[in-house]
């Protein structure tokens, strides 16, 4: 049952500063008729007269938008709400996932978005295990940290998203809240504290993927590729279950593509236009039965279902019927190499050198 504020405790009003920390993470995205629970008491920020209330005691209440205003339980604003927990070890639920950083609710298009704000290093403890399983050998998650620190910062100097930094998703990196910390994860964050990678002293976009099909290659979005980027040899991804797959591509789904890109006629079939060394494909060429165009095979990938379409290194094109190896994007840290060298004896610093190669680790 939903609880009123008021029920919880009666209104305390506060002078008080909420503490911004250092990573924001949206967690979600413009939704309405949000339920949020909270395992202990906490306090909430008016954003629109900055008076601070003190909730006594934990529960579930509902947060919503209604014609403009942001209403959380019997409080309503503009501009939203900051809430922060009262105790240690208490936390947020949302969708399933519970989260121990600060929010902030904020008004969106058509509802709400919630933005955690939380420590680096803790924001970390919530990306490991969702990116690669808490599982694997401690010397992968070890790799797996400096990258998703490096990329994080990255981000955040970039400052590309307005009131946040990063997405919970694919978009960014995948994050479901670091309340639940794995002993290995916590190891590997621990151990890597403070360490990001550079380049020429810079640090950049240490992108990553699960797996490589055998060999990493530039990231296909990029205009301009740096060395750390520009692809290296693998060979330690092959016993993973995502080195090959085969698919079937949804005819409906490709003709859609074709009509949002402004490609006429009706669909007949692919050929790869242009390789990298290693054979991964670079460019498509999509025949129809009025024209032939050649395009990015990344976008076109992304565009029929990167789920489906596994990834652009094709060994076999026959209609809509494919075959390839890998899974992902291609450039940066092949993640399933990453545990196939942790496996073989190799440390972090062998599996950042090989697939970020000329880059350099350096303490923030």
């Amino acid at each position: 049952m939903l609880k009123n504020f008021s029920l919880l405790l009666g209104f305390i009003l506060l002078a008080s500063n909420i503490f911004a920390r250092d990573v924001k993470v949206l967690i979600s995205e413009d939704k309405n008729n949000i339920n949020l629970i909270s395992s202990a008491p906490f306090k909430i920020k008016d954003l629109e007269t900055n008076k601070l209330y003190k909730i006594k005691k934990g529960g579930t209440f509902a947060i919503k938008n209604y014609k403009g205003q942001i209403t959380c339980g019997n409080l309503q604003s503009k501009k939203g709400f900051v809430l922060t927990l009262s105790e240690s070890g208490a936390n947020f639920g949302l969708n399933k996932n519970k989260y121990n950083g600060v929010l902030e609710i904020l008004p969106s298009k058509n509802g709400v978005n919630i933005i955690e704000v939380l420590d680096l290093e803790n924001y970390l403890l919530g990306v490991l295990p969702y990116e690669m399983s808490y599982s694997w050998p401690v010397e992968a998650l070890k790799a797996q940290a400096v990258a998703a620190r490096t990329y994080t910062l990255k981000s955040i100097e970039d400052k590309k998203l307005g009131n946040f930094d990063l997405y919970s998703d694919i978009r960014s990196q995948m994050y479901k809240g670091s309340f639940t910390v794995y002993d290995s994860v916590k190891e590997a964050v621990e151990a890597t504290k403070g360490q990001v990678l550079t380049y020429k002293g810079q640090k950049f976009y240490t992108y990553y993927h699960a797996n490589c099909g055998g060999h990493t290659d530039p990231v296909p979005w990029l205009k301009e590729t740096i060395k750390p980027l520009s692809g290296n040899t693998c060979g330690y991804c092959k016993n993973a279950k995502t080195y090959t797959w085969k698919a079937t591509l949804n005819k409906d789904t490709v003709q859609n593509f074709l009509t949002k890109n402004k490609i006429a006629g009706n669909f007949k079939k692919i050929k790869v236009a242009k390789k990298f060394p290693s054979g991964r494909a670079k460019t498509l060429t999509v025949i129809t039965n009025k024209t032939k165009k050649e395009i990015s095979c990344n976008d076109f990938r992304i565009g029929v279902g990167s789920t489906v379409m596994k990834s652009c290194f094709l060994t076999k094109i026959d209609g809509l019927k494919l075959e390839g190896r890998g899974y992902g994007h291609g450039g940066g840290m092949c993640q399933e190499g990453a545990k196939g060298m942790a496996l073989d004896g190799k440390n972090y610093k062998d599996i950042l050198k090989r697939y970020y190669p000329s880059s350099e680790i350096q303490k923030i």
